[in-house]
């Protein structure tokens, strides 16, 4: 198991936010050093930016230099594994810059059920919800399986829509939330790099929806346990420092 962790300078909302101070650490260290707990047999953190990468070489992280012209992480990935020239049956954990809280637990799991399952390309998360509020919130990404945890439609809308109580009622809804990590063969990556958009990507603003367009097929693994969400907002970033601070030691 590989894991790359995509980052890069610009955000619209907290530019230079790998490089943000967590409890005396910059956000991509936390992020790595998250990483190394999983036991994955190399760590990479994919740039476009020489700041991140001195960064990174500083605390004596592995990078690997990419295209700032990368529109998605995913493509960003393809990028590096062709430069780090990974087999292609290696498995590859996308690992978001800017979770530093996500449980290596997970991360594990889903790369097993990635390995468990030959005729899948790709793998995620999954956690069971029940409350109106995150149903009908569209930053929050609904998925919908089949019988043997496939992914059957990823979306920001609704998802499953139950006809009898979806009716403004408050009534719980038993759905799936997914969460943003990703396990994919080596291989396959390179070829989902080469798709253009898919309509389905361009409405929903959903990468993964790609995969499913041209009939591919994604394992999803259901988390006990919702992950601490990750650093988007300048809000998020008071949390996660307050989160860090407070752990014996600041490690």
């Amino acid at each position: 198991m590989v894991i790359i962790i995509p980052a890069r300078y610009d955000s619209s909302r907290l530019p230079g936010k790998p490089l943000a101070d967590i409890a005396g650490k910059p956000l991509i260290q936390r992020v790595y050093d998250c990483a190394l707990q999983t036991g994955a047999d190399m760590v990479v953190v994919a740039t476009d930016d020489e700041r991140i990468k001195k960064v990174v070489e500083e605390f004596g992280g592995r990078t690997c230099i990419t295209s700032s012209s990368h529109q998605s992480g995913t493509d960003r990935i393809a990028e590096a594994i062709a430069i780090l020239g990974l087999g292609e049956e290696e498995v590859i954990i996308n690992l978001q810059g800017d979770e530093p809280m996500m449980p290596p637990g997970l991360v594990k799991q889903v790369a097993r059920m990635l390995e468990s399952n030959n005729d899948a390309v790709m793998a995620t998360a999954c956690h069971a919800f029940d409350d109106m509020e995150t149903m009908t919130n569209p930053n929050v990404v609904k998925v919908v399986l089949d019988k043997n945890h496939r992914a059957l439609y990823f979306s920001r809308a609704p998802i499953p829509w139950h006809r009898d109580i979806m009716g403004g009622t408050g009534r719980a809804v038993a759905a799936l939330r997914h969460i943003g990590l990703y396990a994919y063969r080596a291989g396959f990556v390179s070829r989902y790099a080469s798709w253009p958009v898919c309509p389905l990507e361009e409405v929903e603003r959903l990468e993964q929806l790609r995969v499913l367009w041209h009939g591919e097929k994604i394992m999803v693994c259901q988390s006990d346990s919702l992950p601490e969400a990750g650093v988007d907002t300048p809000e998020d970033l008071e949390r996660v420092r307050r989160f860090f601070k407070g752990r014996q030691g600041n490690n």
